[in-house]
């Protein structure tokens, strides 16, 4: 065991891995945390919409109609853990302006406009998910984006 302190990055995105463990999609287990300042301001999983039942009870609507990942984000049950944190913030009156957003993959391109419009400054993410067009988006609305691999944030 390791005497040294984990820094900063790993350690918001080891508890964006502990909030996805809340997911209740059978396909991908997302989390997100906002942070400011070394704060968390909210937190958000991918899931059903809150009282509906959601993919482990019902199955998987993407599987069963064989939707490759990163394509018709629109045929799921599940509001993505970036929307979440975005929801779960705006419900308690809390600004995402000028935060960092830790998410264990890298956001769909609904996802990224959302984090533009919430004023989010960065991202951070150790995983990877199929649809990279945020990439753009993010370099034109002037978002750092990081990605840690895995293994160094664990």
């Amino acid at each position: 065991m390791s005497n040294e302190r984990i820094p900063i990055d790993p350690y918001f995105l080891k508890i964006a891995g502990v909030v996805a463990e809340r997911s209740t999609c059978k396909r991908h287990k997302v989390g997100a945390v906002a942070v400011i300042d070394k704060h968390i301001l909210s937190t958000g999983y991918n899931g059903a919409p809150a009282g509906l039942k959601d993919c482990l009870e019902l199955g998987c609507l993407r599987d069963k109609r064989q939707i490759p990942s990163g394509t018709q984000q629109e045929i799921c049950r599940a509001i993505h853990a970036e929307q979440n944190v975005i929801i779960q913030a705006g419900l308690h009156g809390v600004p995402l302006s000028s935060c960092t957003v830790y998410c264990t993959h890298t956001p769909c391109i609904l996802c990224a406009k959302m984090l533009v419009n919430a004023g989010i400054k960065r991202f951070v993410s150790s995983g990877d998910y199929d649809d990279k067009r945020f990439i753009r988006l993010f370099r034109d609305a002037k978002i750092k984006y990081a990605h840690i691999p895995k293994g160094e944030a664990q």
